[in-house]
């Protein structure tokens, strides 16, 4: 082998070792930018479903508070006659 050979093959390993860690690098940058993305819409949908469970409690303290008024009503009613 001459001197050319080995070094054209070591020039060949330098490059593709270059590629293949800028490669990894910018591989590795898109999957924690998904991640990220991916955690901000889980932390919304976890969000959305706290703000629901506080409006189910507030439609069920409503409607018992409908049910206790038409109670009254019907007792007044019922006093009336």
């Amino acid at each position: 082998m001459d001197a050319t050979t080995i070094i054209v093959a070591l020039l060949s390993l330098a490059g593709t070792l270059a590629g293949s860690f800028f490669a990894q690098r910018k591989s590795s940058a898109l999957i924690a930018y998904r991640l990220e993305e991916l955690e901000h819409k889980v932390q919304a949908h976890n969000n959305l479903v706290e703000r629901m469970y506080r409006v189910e409690e507030r439609t069920e303290l409503q409607e018992e508070k409908i049910k206790v008024a038409n109670h009254r009503i019907d007792d007044l009613e019922e006093e009336r006659k």
